[in-house]
């Protein structure tokens, strides 16, 4: 059998009209069947981000997104860095978390994702979409979204599916294969207190839906779980993972533990 790719459609012109109309009532039903039903493994654009691998350049819409969250991010501090675009978009990231408890620093990330749409957007979705099917539909539609406007953020990423707490499972995950943010910061602590922590509170107190996030500190992986309530802050196992042996941050407070009485960074 040869590959689908290289299969060739019939002319439209040979085809009656009545066999149009029957192939495009299945063509509609079989896709709605596969954005609501699938179990198969995503490999559509609708379903993977993974346009952006890890050697390919950033595209026009990359930079726009990189330069836009940037923007935000540069008016919650009050400084920029002088490096351009990846590097620089870290550097500020860092500078979050410079003379702020980790309270502040989640509130600040908070601020700077609502200050990306437009408030009645958010709300719009909450009263309208999230309450649709218990929020299941709300869940799977930000899942498709996120894979497919952040690999400039994080890299290559996937829709997957994920078990519920009802014991029920839909593509309402997103996974990530290696965060370039998690790469590039080098830091636990950047990673939890400008990403992780903010990112879920902002979808659940700002568009109904709960999500739970499990960054993998080995492998540098992410698992994005939406429709799925994150842990009590004590039970969280993300917050009690120690920096990383190559994390700038760590570096730089044991050496000034070393030299004085300081003390070592708390995460969260």
């Amino acid at each position: 059998m040869r590959p689908l790719s290289h299969l060739q459609p019939l002319p439209f012109s040979s085809v009656s009209s009545n066999a149009q109309l029957h192939m495009t009532r299945f063509h509609f039903k079989r896709s709605k069947f596969i954005l609501l039903c699938s179990s198969t493994q995503p490999n559509s654009a609708t379903e993977a981000g993974s346009a952006s691998g890890p050697d390919s350049k950033p595209g026009l819409l990359d930079n726009l997104f990189l330069n836009l969250f940037r923007k935000k991010m540069v008016e919650e501090i009050g400084w920029d860095s002088k490096k351009p675009g990846y590097d620089g978009l870290i550097e500020v990231a860092n500078r979050l978390m410079i003379g702020r408890t980790n309270s502040e620093t989640n509130d600040a990330a908070v601020r700077i994702l609502r200050s990306l749409f437009p408030p009645f957007l958010l709300e719009l979705y909450r009263m309208l979409i999230t309450p649709i099917g218990g929020g299941r539909l709300a869940a799977m539609m930000v899942a498709r979204v996120t894979a497919l406007t952040c690999p400039w953020l994080m890299g290559p990423c996937m829709v997957n599916s994920i078990n519920h707490p009802d014991g029920s499972s839909c593509k309402s995950g997103v996974f990530v294969e290696r965060c370039k943010y998690l790469v590039e910061s080098k830091c636990v602590g950047i990673c939890v207190n400008t990403c992780k922590l903010p990112t879920q509170t902002f979808f659940k107190d700002y568009m109904g839906i709960p999500l739970l996030m499990e960054p993998n500190f080995s492998d540098y992986s992410c698992q994005f779980n939406f429709g799925v309530p994150p842990p009590p802050t004590e039970n969280d196992g993300t917050l009690k993972e120690p920096c990383l042996e190559i994390c700038p941050n760590a570096s730089r407070r044991r050496e000034a533990i070393s030299k004085t009485n300081a003390k070592p960074c708390v995460k969260s």
